[in-house]
């Protein structure tokens, strides 16, 4: 993916890593519309930001995905990069009976069918493009579970999976896949995580994204360092200590 020229949404860019994300591209050269479910918001986000152009999405809802999907296209039809960032996190506890099942659903809902249903609504149009990209937002607990999230971590593990099959479709076309694996960053995605000092800076994580995007346009998969020691616990034989290191029951290496 290159850096700038590009016309880029992003649903679910009103906060957090989504918004920050917007930002960067619109100040690297890129035309940007960010979609989210509160007007309220995306009105204030047009007033403070010049030039970013906004539309309303639920991305919970395929009707409403539709309907975004359509309206983008008509008012930036060289639209060439889709990136579903719309997301929840919440905990669950499955030994509780009846006490999860409407979490996981929803959950699967916006994470899972969400960005399948938005890369449904954009495809077509992203093959006629002349060089289009995707970028999917799977997170370093695709790799390894934190205990408190099962759904949420499936729904990562299940993006990832899609983006490496996409990309293996999408083969020979103009669409590129790439797959946005974040580590845990400091927003509003759970409550309290934005204080959270174990997580990642916000602007930490955007700086080093958008140096990897810059220096490697070809990249398939956005890992900053820090997500590292959860992306390749497998590969490097010591998964049971990473499990072991997220979910506090161990202190990180000082190597790692």
């Amino acid at each position: 993916m290159r850096i700038n020229g590009n016309t880029i949404f992003i649903p679910g860019a009103t906060s957090g890593i989504g918004l920050a994300l917007a930002l960067r591209l619109q100040d690297a050269g890129n035309q940007v519309i960010v979609g989210g479910r509160r007007t309220a918001l995306l009105n204030e986000i047009a007033v403070q930001h010049p030039g970013i152009d906004t539309i309303r999405i639920d991305t919970s809802d395929s009707a409403s995905i539709a309907s975004a999907a359509a309206e983008v296209i008509s008012r930036h039809p060289d639209l060439n990069v889709v990136v579903p960032m719309a997301g929840i996190m919440r905990a669950e506890d499955w030994t509780m009976p009846g006490g999860f099942l409407e979490t996981a659903e929803a959950t699967v809902t916006t994470n899972l069918f969400g960005p399948i249903r938005l890369i449904a609504a954009f495809a077509e149009h992203l093959l006629a493009q002349p060089d289009a990209t995707i970028m999917t937002v799977s997170s370093g607990l695709a790799f390894a579970p934190l205990r408190f999230t099962p759904t949420y971590n499936a729904t990562k593990a299940a993006i990832h999976q899609l983006s490496e099959t996409l990309r293996l479709q999408f083969e020979g076309t103009s669409v590129h896949i790439v797959e946005l694996v974040p580590p845990s960053v400091q927003t509003d995605l759970m409550p309290g995580h934005a204080e959270d000092p174990n997580a990642m800076p916000l602007d930490d994580y955007i700086d080093e994204t958008m140096r990897l995007l810059e220096a490697q346009p070809d990249v398939t998969e956005v890992q900053v360092e820090r997500v590292k020691f959860l992306r390749y616990g497998e590969a490097r034989g010591d998964q049971a200590q990473v499990i072991a290191v997220l979910n506090g029951r161990e202190s990180e290496p000082a190597a790692s």
